[in-house]
């Protein structure tokens, strides 16, 4: 089955998004960089975080090419360092003056048997998929506090939400993202940040098609569990958080949306 819409979307009217500042981090690839893609082509301004100094530099490159008057700048860190977070949040306060959208895209797979993942590979696995949006979350909204409000949208999974064989680090630190949102999205809203986790399923990024490479996913199974038929592409999720960060989502925190091609819905 072939979506209606593959390539880049057209221009959007979403409102309430240009001139925001934005910080996405995991923006070299995958859904990281089709959001930055989505949110510039709004006006927003971007800080751009990635741990791959090359990739995120031919990233930040091809966007600003394709939109040569966008501010977009962009730093080197994992977000698995917690003081590396606090630098990299508190140069883009120095250089656009606040925060208004933090993107937490960050984050690794762990697709292995439970019986043979190490403490190591257990620990990365939270380090970056559950600590890193915490470190993140954290360091944006003390900033957000003081400028009267903003929104934080976390990626979390589909098996945030069901669980998977194969999968233990992984669901566990997707399941904690998505709880980790509520409990913020609970305890910020005093301070008008809205806080959302956004679900994907199987999405057509260069790590689902690396494990469909080593034979760790199974392509075929996937569409035929799918009810669309399909995987699905990073401009779709990159559309999701337009809608949650701007004012036509202004009433929605807390909320765990599910982009899978109703994956999670079909029991059978």
């Amino acid at each position: 089955m072939t979506p209606a819409v593959i390539g880049r979307m057209s221009a959007g009217t979403l409102p309430g998004l240009a001139g925001k500042v934005v910080f996405n981090t995991g923006a070299a690839r995958g859904i990281g960089h089709a959001m930055s893609h989505a949110f510039v082509r709004h006006g927003a301004r971007l800080m751009l975080l990635d741990v791959d100094q090359t990739a995120l530099g031919k990233a930040r490159d091809a966007l600003q090419a394709q939109f040569p008057a966008a501010e977009i700048e962009m730093c080197v860190a994992s977000i698995a360092d917690d003081r590396a977070v606090e630098r990299s949040v508190a140069a883009t306060i120095e250089r656009f003056g606040r925060i208004d959208i933090l993107l937490n895209n960050a984050g690794i797979s762990m697709n292995k048997p439970s019986l043979d993942v190490t403490p190591e590979e257990w620990r990365q696995t939270i380090d970056i998929d559950l600590s890193g949006v915490f470190y993140c979350s954290q360091a944006a909204a003390r900033r957000m506090v003081g400028q009267g409000g903003g929104v934080i949208l976390s990626t979390a999974s589909m098996f945030g939400l069901v669980s998977a064989a194969r999968r233990a680090a992984y669901c566990a630190s997707k399941a904690a993202v998505v709880s980790l949102c509520k409990t913020l999205a609970v305890e910020w809203a005093e301070h008008n940040i809205r806080v959302n986790a956004i679900c994907p399923g199987y999405i057509r990024t260069a790590l689902v098609d690396d494990l469909i490479a080593r034979g760790a996913l199974d392509e075929g199974v996937i569409e035929r569990r799918t009810p669309l038929g399909r995987l699905g592409t990073p401009e779709e999720v990159a559309e999701m958080a337009l809608f949650l960060a701007s004012d036509a989502a202004a009433y929605i925190t807390g909320h765990a949306m599910v982009a899978d091609g109703g994956f999670t819905a079909n029991g059978f």
